[in-house]
C-alpha cells in the first residue's frame, strides 16, 4: 500500500471513530484511494485495508465492547437503518450490531455491499443504495 493510500485508511479510521464523517463519505474516499474492500473486527478492535494487489493495513479502531453469542439478523438490520435515517451515530452503531451479535463486518467497495458476521457464520447482506 503506498504512503498516499495510508494516509487516507489511517484518515477515514479516524474521522470514523470520531463521528466526523459519513459511511457514505467514506467509501467515497476509499474508492477514490483505490481500496478494494476493509474488514472491521468489533472483537480486536482493528481495521483491516485491502488493495487489489494483495497490500493491506491494519489499523487500531475504537473498542466496542462484549459481542454478543447469537446472531440477530433483524438487529443488524436495525442499526442499519438507524445510522441510514440518522437517528444514531457510528459508535452506537457499531455497539449495536455487536449486541446483535455482529463479531465484524466487510464492506467489499467493488462488491456494492456490506456483510455483517457472527460468530458462528452467520450472515446479513446490506446492499448499497442503488447497488444490485
Amino acid at each position: 500500500m503506498d504512503a498516499h493510500v495510508s494516509d487516507v485508511v489511517r484518515a477515514m479510521t479516524e474521522a470514523s471513530d470520531q463521528e466526523r464523517i459519513s459511511f457514505a463519505e467514506v467509501v467515497m474516499a476509499l474508492m477514490e484511494a483505490g481500496v478494494e474492500r476493509y474488514h472491521a473486527d468489533l472483537v480486536t478492535s482493528t481495521k483491516t485495508y485491502y488493495m487489489p494487489d494483495g497490500s493491506y493495513e491494519e489499523l487500531p479502531c475504537h473498542p466496542v465492547g462484549p459481542v454478543a453469542m447469537a446472531f440477530s439478523a433483524a438487529g443488524v438490520e436495525a442499526a442499519v437503518r438507524a445510522i441510514q435515517g440518522k437517528s444514531i451515530k457510528y459508535r452506537e452503531f457499531c455497539r449495536r450490531i455487536a449486541d446483535a451479535g455482529c463479531a465484524y463486518y466487510v464492506v467489499a467497495l467493488t462488491g456494492q455491499r456490506a456483510i455483517y458476521s457472527g460468530r458462528t457464520g452467520d450472515e446479513h447482506v446490506e446492499w448499497f443504495p442503488g447497488a444490485r
